[in-house]
């Protein structure tokens, strides 16, 4: 009996543990969404809703390396490959910036996929310089709205340096972005 007690308490949480991460999701709480996710990982990984939930909340919180993991999962449904491609392209494109910024890689040949997020808009402006002489730092207006303006710039530290992308409406900071 108590097996069974142990059983359907856990089952309960585990239900609860997903309901808890899409409300937190809706109230675009996204550090909690992805810290959660982590944290609950293990045993929830053959879910794909879960690990798509888990991995947007990182995406949304800037937590972009956490999606190497779900990138490889994601496989099975066609909703989760989709997920599982966004993912990919917005991390390849998350290194090869920073590989662009700190190495002075040349991304002027390279033509990708592209996705609505803030690190691929910063990208594609990036690449769109072609060859140039690196800079302290770029200012990239957003292709939809002239209002908003993007600052990509790298943020000198002693063990690794970030990259940072800063954004703003009119002269107004609404977002910063720290990525190694």
């Amino acid at each position: 009996m108590k097996i069974l007690l142990v059983l359907f308490v856990s089952l309960s949480l585990f239900a609860d543990i997903k309901q808890d991460m899409l409300e937190l999701y809706k109230n675009e709480n996204y550090k909690e969404v992805c810290k959660i996710g982590f944290d609950n990982f293990i045993k929830n990984k053959k879910d794909e809703k879960f690990v798509s939930l888990y991995a947007f909340g990182c995406l949304k919180s800037d937590y972009i390396d956490r999606l190497a993991i779900p990138v490889a999962l994601l496989k099975y449904s066609k909703e989760a490959r989709a997920n599982s491609a966004y993912f990919s392209v917005i991390l390849m494109q998350k290194k090869l910036l920073y590989h662009a910024l700190i190495d002075k890689y040349d991304l002027a040949s390279l033509n990708l996929p592209t996705t609505d997020y803030v690190l691929s808009k910063v990208f594609d402006l990036y690449v769109e310089l072609g060859v140039h002489k690196a800079k302290p730092y770029y200012i990239f207006k957003d292709k939809k709205d002239k209002k908003i303006t993007y600052k990509l710039y790298l943020l000198k530290e002693t063990k690794l340096d970030k990259m940072v992308i800063e954004e703003f409406y009119d002269t107004i900071p609404t977002r910063r972005h720290i990525y190694w």
